[in-house]
């Protein structure tokens, strides 16, 4: 059995590397040689846009933060989205999440880490904290996609990496149709601090990764668990944001 577990963990580092020296095609203008996302396409489908500061939603030219987050301030200080969830992001993104492509982390962590802000975002963190799965969902999937791109967006002190930190108590019913009450319903009590962990919360700066955004009920859990623990300010960094907050 050991002998069978080293060829096969051989083969897939001879596989990774294999496939990291060939020229590969774009997935979406199929241009050859190319990276999985190619230049032209990031900038043709992930162009800069006006968001708001603290949900990310796109707004128009000159203006900060929505109406929503100006009657009702969010739990978080500020969110950065790299893309909407719109084509042909949302294909890509349901391909990391739910079959079984993690390699989609590294390109789309690019895409994250040059969304403007990101970088400052990242910079000043002390802590980045994917935003975590239940036991069953992790069971089910085999990895968590937020921490799938957390560990390529880390450039700095690897401890600053953490997955131990925030705790999803229950699988909670999927979010997909639910409107904002109802994701907020679904999502109370959800999160709470690791109680060996909480101490090493208070003061400091989180930033959340999490892969899509669609009304904030995740983010804005996981966030009044961590200002509950003492941190002193978390932000959000998504991969993309959905047009419609489905408020």
């Amino acid at each position: 059995m050991p002998d069978a577990w080293l060829r096969t963990a051989l083969w897939r580092r001879l596989a990774r590397r294999f496939a990291a020296a060939v020229p590969g095609q774009c997935a979406l203008c199929h241009a050859w040689p190319a990276q999985p996302l190619c230049q032209a396409c990031c900038a043709r489908f992930a162009a800069e846009r006006p968001r708001c500061r603290t949900c990310a939603c796109a707004l128009p030219q000159g203006v900060a933060q929505c109406g929503a987050c100006l009657r009702q301030p969010p739990p978080l200080d500020a969110c950065i989205a790299a893309v909407d969830y719109g084509y042909p992001w949302a294909e890509i993104a349901l391909r990391l999440k739910f079959r079984g492509q993690p390699g989609w982390a590294a390109p789309l962590a690019r895409l994250m880490q040059a969304a403007p802000g990101a970088a400052a975002l990242l910079g000043q963190a002390d802590v980045l904290l994917p935003v975590p799965l239940s036991r069953e969902r992790l069971r089910q999937r085999g990895y968590n996609q937020a921490w799938q791109l957390a560990r390529h967006l880390e450039r700095g002190p690897a401890a600053r990496l953490r997955a131990d930190m925030l705790l999803r108590l229950h699988d909670t019913a999927a979010q997909s149709g639910l409107t904002r009450a109802e994701r907020l319903r679904n999502l109370r009590g959800a999160f709470v601090p690791d109680p060996l962990a909480a101490p090493a919360l208070a003061g400091r700066r989180i930033v959340l990764i999490d892969d899509v955004m669609t009304t904030g009920a995740t983010l804005h859990a996981a966030a009044l668990a961590l200002r509950a623990a003492g941190a002193a300010r978390v932000d959000a960094l998504v991969l993309a944001r959905t047009p419609d907050r489905n408020d």
